[in-house]
Parts: C-alpha cells; sequence; structure tokens
C-alpha cells in the first residue's frame, strides 16, 4: 500500500518506506523522530494522524496552544490505517491519533503490538453516501455498496445498514461482523470490500459506499447534509482515540498534548469547525 505522508514542520522530508517513517528533521531540529519513553519534555513530541480531521485538530493545538504549553508538537500526516500504529510500535514516532478502541484491539490482535489508548477525542460518525440514489430506500436489487475491508470497520459499517434496516446480522455478530454473518439481505444487496482510504473514489462505481468520518470529510462530503445513513452519537464506542506504546502513557509531552485535547479551546474549535460532523467526546 502507497501511503502519502506530510510533515507539518517545515522542510522534513518524507521517508521512502510507506510502513516506516523516517527520523527526518528540518535544520532547526535536527533530531525530531519519535524515540520512545523520553525524560526530556522540550524534545518534540511526534505525532501520526489522519490527515482529516485528527491533523486539523493537532495543528491548532501546534498553531494556538502548544507553545504557552511548552509543548514541541510536530505532526506527521498519514493516510492509511496500518503506518501509524507500526511507527508508534517501532518508536519512530511517539504516539498516534487515528483510530478507535476496537479497530486498536483487532491490530494489536493481528499483528502483536501492543499500544494503548490514553483518552478519547472525538467521534466521526460512519455514513452511507452515494452519487447514484438520493435515498437508501432507493438503492435497487441487487445494488452493490462498497464497505471498509478492516475487520472493525466493516462490522461497523454492517451494523448500520442493519440498524437501518437494509438487511440483518447473525445473532452476536457484533462490531467484527463480515457479509458472511448477513441471515437477510431483502435487497439482494451486493459488498465490495475496500480499503477505507479509498472509499469515496468508488462512488462513481458503485451504487453506494459506507465511509468512515475523516475519509467522507477529506472528499468534501458533509456528513450532516451529504450522508443517506449517518451513525448515532449515542452510546457510540467509536470514539477516536490518542494512543501511546504501552509504558509511555505517563511521557510528560503525552500528558501535556492530552490536556490540550480536552481543553475547552479545542473543544470550542471542534464544534465550530465541524457542525456537527465531527464530535467531541469528552
Amino acid at each position: 500500500m502507497r501511503t502519502s505522508v506530510k510533515f507539518t514542520t517545515a522542510a522534513l522530508a518524507t521517508s521512502a518506506l510507506a510502513l516506516t517513517l523516517a527520523a527526518c528533521g528540518s535544520s532547526s531540529s535536527a533530531s525530531s523522530s519519535g524515540s520512545g519513553s523520553s525524560n526530556d519534555a522540550s524534545k518534540p513530541l511526534v505525532v501520526v494522524a489522519s490527515p482529516t480531521p485528527h491533523a486539523q485538530i493537532l495543528e491548532y493545538i501546534q498553531k494556538n496552544l502548544a507553545a504557552k504549553a511548552g509543548l514541541n508538537l510536530q505532526v506527521k500526516v498519514v493516510t492509511d490505517y496500518v503506518t501509524p500504529n507500526l511507527s508508534v510500535q517501532d518508536g519512530s514516532a511517539d504516539a498516534n491519533y487515528f483510530q478507535h478502541q476496537p479497530y486498536l484491539d483487532d491490530f494489536n490482535k493481528s499483528h502483536g503490538t501492543n499500544i494503548v489508548s490514553v483518552e478519547a477525542v472525538h467521534l466521526e460518525p460512519l455514513g452511507l453516501y452515494s452519487h447514484k440514489v438520493k435515498s437508501a430506500a432507493a438503492l435497487a436489487d441487487g445494488a452493490t455498496v462498497a464497505i471498509p475491508n478492516d475487520a472493525t470497520n466493516e462490522g461497523r459499517a454492517l451494523q448500520l445498514l442493519a440498524a437501518n434496516g437494509l438487511l440483518k446480522l447473525k445473532s452476536g455478530a457484533g462490531t467484527t461482523a463480515t457479509p458472511d454473518d448477513v441471515t437477510d439481505n431483502p435487497k439482494h444487496l451486493k459488498f465490495q470490500e475496500i480499503d477505507a482510504a479509498q472509499l469515496p473514489r468508488t462512488l462513481s462505481d458503485v451504487d453506494a459506499a459506507v465511509i468512515n468520518g475523516n475519509y467522507a470529510l477529506d472528499a468534501k462530503l458533509n456528513p450532516t447534509k451529504d450522508a443517506l445513513l449517518l451513525e448515532k452519537a449515542q452510546g457510540n464506542p467509536y470514539a477516536n482515540i490518542l494512543a501511546v506504546k504501552s509504558g509511555e502513557q505517563n511521557d510528560p509531552r503525552v500528558k501535556k498534548l492530552a490536556e490540550l485535547l480536552h481543553s475547552p479551546e479545542v473543544k470550542q474549535y471542534i464544534e465550530q469547525t465541524f457542525s456537527g460532523s465531527v464530535i467531541p467526546a469528552f
């Protein structure tokens, strides 16, 4: 998988490998990569994040709050769901901000990593989108619906469809449901399992797609206006989290960032910037 990487500090170079972020720095910061536990609170805290809204929120902190808090924050932006955890695990980044707890649990289990949540920050409701129909009810018999191909978001997508009467799932299927768990499919929907980052691009080729909130926003889709179906926030377990390698939770830099992510300023920024498409989880 090819990964697009952007550094928010000037003159940083991207890594040549998609799954390993290089320890490159600007001329004013020769050592800018994550290096595991650090007793020096002045060292840069390197955080890997998805572009929208995660990196936007971090960049708001970087520009408006970090300096006052004594935090040297560096943000590395990636567009896939694998690089951030591998980078934290191998120490080339200190933390990441892109995922929810069910995804992290599945990733740790399948990759043998030991990454833990520091705190929940926000929720991005998952939605069903289409360029071909105006409502979910208008989907034709045999329509093709693209869904995320990672275990937890695929189950989440199927749960969304089930909650709105498009299908029924086997009892106990839960967050790891797959198309094999569909027990009733009255519209005979066909499912294409696609990498989550690519789902917005499939909208011209399929009848509908279930898209993660961050990728919807990045594709200029407005979940509150454009989604045919949208997850409810109440009781939703999919809040996005700040995560670190186990044992790094007490890094003073991580604690500073956690405090800033839960600050009134960040809550106001989320509410005013995303207008309900991203919801504070604190």
